[in-house]
């Protein structure tokens, strides 16, 4: 019944007079930490309600620190909103994998091989959508944190483009040879 009462609910929004023309994009989340639980928690199930409310101006912003919270990778959730036309945006941050606890850290600060893979895909899917930051400066200098995060984010988005530029990586990925993508995405870093 909830679940129902959503995709109706979102049906009514997309469709009325104020909204035909905007884009309406759900940003969902694994848990939050006073309810725990969520209706939409994943990838997934976020991309299955959009094509459940079934309408053009509705899609999804993904969240990097909500997807590793759910334990997904974020290149592949992108892979798959974006292969939908569905990406309406895409918010840079870092987390542990805590579930229940949203980090909110400098993007590519703990994951930095993910952040890179996912401006590999970001590319490959050829999102030309708003990048956020969604990060919580909390001990830090907001300024300087968002300086940060721009810095990094196009130094990876340069660095993943350098990649796809190599041509090499599909051809890795076809042979599973896991080593070599590796070995290729650590020298991408500089690591």
């Amino acid at each position: 019944a909830m679940w129902q009462r959503q995709v109706e609910s979102f049906r009514k929004v997309a469709d009325s007079s104020a909204c035909k023309r905007v884009k309406i994009s759900l940003e969902w989340k694994p848990t939050d930490e006073r309810s725990r639980f969520s209706n939409v928690p994943s990838t997934a199930a976020a991309l299955l309600l959009v094509r459940e409310v079934g309408r053009e101006n509705m899609g999804l912003t993904l969240d990097v620190g909500h997807m590793i919270l759910a334990g997904e990778n974020p290149a592949q959730s992108v892979e798959l909103v974006g292969r939908a036309n569905k990406l309406f945006g895409i918010q840079l941050g870092d987390a542990y994998s805590r579930l229940g606890a949203e980090d909110g850290l400098a993007f590519g600060s703990t994951n930095p091989i993910a952040a890179l893979e996912l401006m590999y895909w970001l590319q490959e899917v050829d999102y030309r959508g708003i990048y956020y930051f969604d990060t919580f400066p909390e001990n830090e200098d907001p300024k300087r944190e968002c300086q940060h995060n721009i810095r990094r984010a196009r130094h990876l988005y340069k660095r993943a483009r350098e990649a796809r530029r190599q041509g090499t990586l599909p051809q890795l990925q076809r042979a599973h040879d896991a080593l070599s993508i590796l070995q290729l995405l650590q020298d991408s870093l500089g690591v």
